[in-house]
């Protein structure tokens, strides 16, 4: 499986601070927003990842994150010069996907908690399309789910004004080869984008939607706004002040995924001793 962090967009609410850097950037508490998403995907076993950027952002990007060789990854980049909508990522991606199955993660989302490996590890060869579910208590900000009582989606909407559950679609979508023709196919909405509901509209029409619903022990945070990304860093700050264990380290997962070995590791770890960063790195070599 491919991986894609979709990191484009002009993230008007984060204004003005996004002005001057890309959102994906900012710092939540101790790392760049973009290594919580990149970790995710890690953990799931896809080493593969295209980081789709702004024409502006895309240097930017790749001096941070290079060719991903230095965990043991891939990385490659691909530029969305308008935000023609999520989707398009799939066109964008069509070269890097190739043949291959394709996970999207927005580059504003976070995920942590109990059982959620699991949930990534039985949906990383999926048979049409594969989208995650989560209570809020504000659907009407998010894309819909309406569930069955056996757990089958019934209907997704975006955005709408009485909602059917309170099941929001996260940023994470899973799915087969296929997607770059559905893709290829949605007609833009009235924003003229290419709406990733319409895409998971065509696999449920196709009989071949999974919807996954997360834990109660699972976090989902959406990033995107001030009090969110705020909200984030509280708490990533103090679950690591708790546990002593750093989260979305992506030099981490991949040491621990065997992506790089000990001696790697300390390699990286070695320029990054004055921040914390590093030291954290080689107490992991010491536990």
């Amino acid at each position: 499986m491919k991986g894609i962090v979709l990191a484009g967009g002009a993230g008007t609410r984060l204004y003005p601070s996004a002005r001057g850097i890309s959102k994906h950037l900012m710092p939540i508490y101790d790392k760049p927003m973009i290594y919580y998403p990149i970790s995710t995907l890690i953990q799931a076993g896809v080493v593969e990842i295209l980081i789709v950027t702004t024409p502006a952002d895309n240097a930017n990007f790749v001096r941070l994150l290079g060719d991903g060789s230095q965990i043991g990854c891939s990385f490659e980049y691909a530029v969305q010069k308008q935000p023609n909508g999520l989707a398009e990522a799939f066109i964008l991606g069509e070269d890097f996907i190739g043949t291959d199955q394709v996970a999207l993660i927005l580059g504003d989302n976070l995920f942590h908690g109990k059982g959620f490996d699991e949930h990534l590890a039985d949906s990383t060869d999926p048979k049409g399309g594969v989208v995650f579910a989560y209570s809020v208590p504000d659907p009407r900000r998010y894309g819909v789910v309406e569930l069955d009582e056996s757990g089958s989606a019934l209907n997704i909407e975006e955005k709408p004004e009485r909602p059917r559950s309170d099941l929001a679609v996260v940023g994470l979508y899973l799915y087969d080869n296929s997607v770059i023709e559905v893709a290829k196919s949605i007609t833009p909405s009235h924003r003229g984008q290419i709406e990733i509901t319409d895409v998971n509209l065509e696999y449920l029409r196709r009989g071949q939607l999974d919807v996954k619903v997360l834990d109660r022990g699972v976090v989902w945070l959406d990033t995107g706004t001030v009090d969110s990304l705020s909200d984030a860093s509280d708490f990533i700050r103090v679950l690591e002040g708790r546990s002593g264990l750093k989260i979305g380290c992506i030099e981490e997962v991949a040491w621990r995924r065997e992506l790089v070995s000990s001696s790697d590791l300390r390699r990286l770890a070695e320029p990054l001793r004055s921040s914390g960063y590093g030291d954290y790195l080689l107490s992991l070599l010491r536990h």
